[in-house]
């Protein structure tokens, strides 16, 4: 049995977490709060293995407890903006939930923490590895022309002439584009870089680094150990050197 609290000063989506924890067998909801500052006082006296919690709050922030707390439990955040995905990474937040929360969404972040916190229990029993669930699909009949990443509840269109470079996040990617007027946009989504290699064309784009792709056509100019894109420089890796190099050199024949 995992235990639990929520963080939400709406009453609705309040109610609504309450209802999903409670359709999850193992997990065991200790209390629900409405404000960080109540939570805080909680947290500091016992013992929680999942935080479910709301960004833009009364009082403090769910960011700015996290930055408070010293000892954090595994941490959801749930937000209907998603530009706090990139931030809540900086603070080692486990998964973002984009509201509105769909039921399949919510139970897919149960089961991966699920498989975090009963791995990391001494005699832990073996886990089912994690089903993964595919967030890109791929346009089937021209592949090298755009594809769709998921974005919370919603399926965001991406032109790949228009992707500059991908950067990972731990369990998101953020892709950074620029469209025909030059908006430079940033694209953040649950997915690992793995997948997302695997759905790019080879002659289109290139791996530099563990946590870094980038397109051809978006390089400005090389160096020995980056990439410039614009005004952002992009480390080459010793692991992709050569696969990086011989990428160029073929470019430059063809």
């Amino acid at each position: 049995m995992l235990t639990c609290i929520i963080i939400e000063d709406e009453p609705l989506a309040r109610n609504l977490m309450e209802a999903y924890v409670k359709k999850v067998p193992h997990l065991n909801l200790l209390k629900s709060f409405s404000s960080s500052l109540a939570a805080l006082d909680f947290l500091r006296e016992n013992t929680v293995d999942i935080l479910f919690s709301d960004i833009q709050m009364p009082e403090i922030t769910g960011i700015t407890l996290l930055k408070i707390l010293q000892k954090k439990p595994l941490v959801i955040l749930t937000t209907a903006y998603s530009e706090y995905a990139l931030e809540g990474y900086e603070l080692e937040v486990f998964d973002y939930l984009l509201k509105p929360i769909s039921l399949e969404r919510f139970l897919k972040a149960v089961e991966k923490a699920t498989i975090r916190l009963t791995a990391a229990q001494p005699n832990a029993q073996p886990v089912v590895q994690e089903r993964i669930v595919q967030e890109v699909i791929v346009n089937s009949e021209n592949n090298q022309g755009f594809i769709f990443v998921k974005d919370g509840t919603k399926l965001v269109k991406i032109r790949l002439n228009e992707i500059q470079y991908i950067e990972g996040l731990k369990d998101y990617v953020c892709i950074h584009t620029k469209d025909k007027d030059s908006t430079l946009k940033k694209i953040v989504t649950l997915q690992t870089m793995k997948s997302l290699e695997n759905q790019l064309s080879e002659n289109q784009f290139i791996r530099v680094h563990n946590s870094y792709i980038i397109a051809f056509d978006a390089i400005d100019a090389i160096d020995k150990e980056k990439v410039q894109i614009g005004k952002n420089f992009i480390p080459i890796s010793d692991t992709y050197r050569k696969a990086f190099k011989e990428f160029i050199e073929k470019k430059q024949v063809g």
